[in-house]
């Protein structure tokens, strides 16, 4: 029984990428397994509560994939998911997250985090999921996180934000109509607007 448990495990990680203790649950598979796999080495503890294979390659998005383990209903957002769709030169040395206004804000000792509150449709809309090894993470889209850094310039510094609106164009990552789309369900139409007129 305890070789097709971890078996079974094994299964999982490899699909998953990166499990959280808390995923066997759902498979009815006690925790305990996890530290002796751990001990022999058939997987690697990675972080607080979460584990991989121990021949897995981290890529350079390692801890976007890992934040998404650790704060599920969080989204990628500002200066990482910048990085993420290749929109700026900046390299955070933390994971930027928005998590809804209301959420209680999750405690996370590594990777370091910086979390932003968005309410609303600001905080549902233009989410995207992609796959980073073998997890599925919610990044906002190109449109969307330019809009963002707009609305969180004096957080970030105009600077980036207008970096980010002409790469976007540059390299085609969204329409004009997108980029207006999302600067009104943020509320800085006003603002973009000057920029959006030159860069068109």
């Amino acid at each position: 029984m305890a070789g097709s448990k971890v078996q079974q495990i094994l299964k999982i990680v490899n699909r998953e990428g990166t499990i959280r203790a808390r995923d066997l649950n759902a498979y009815g598979i006690e925790r305990v397994y996890l530290k002796r796999m751990s001990d022999r080495g058939l997987i690697e503890h990675v972080g607080r509560g979460l584990y991989s294979l121990p021949n897995a390659v981290p890529t350079e998005n390692h801890t976007i994939a890992e934040v998404a383990k650790r704060v599920p209903r969080g989204v990628v957002c500002l200066l990482s998911a910048l990085k993420f769709h290749g929109l700026t030169t900046q390299l955070p040395f933390e994971v930027w997250c928005a998590i809804e206004e209301k959420a209680r804000r999750p405690r996370i000792d590594r990777p370091m985090m910086h979390f932003v509150r968005f309410s609303g449709l600001a905080f549902e809309a233009g989410v995207e999921e992609h796959k980073i090894e073998g997890v599925t993470v919610k990044i906002y889209s190109p449109a969307k996180t330019v809009a963002d850094c707009f609305k969180y310039r004096n957080k970030i510094g105009i600077d980036i934000a207008i970096e980010a609106l002409r790469e976007c164009r540059r390299q085609r990552k969204c329409s004009n109509d997108e980029l207006w789309h999302y600067a009104k369900i943020c509320r800085v139409a006003n603002v973009m607007k000057p920029y959006l007129e030159v860069i068109m």
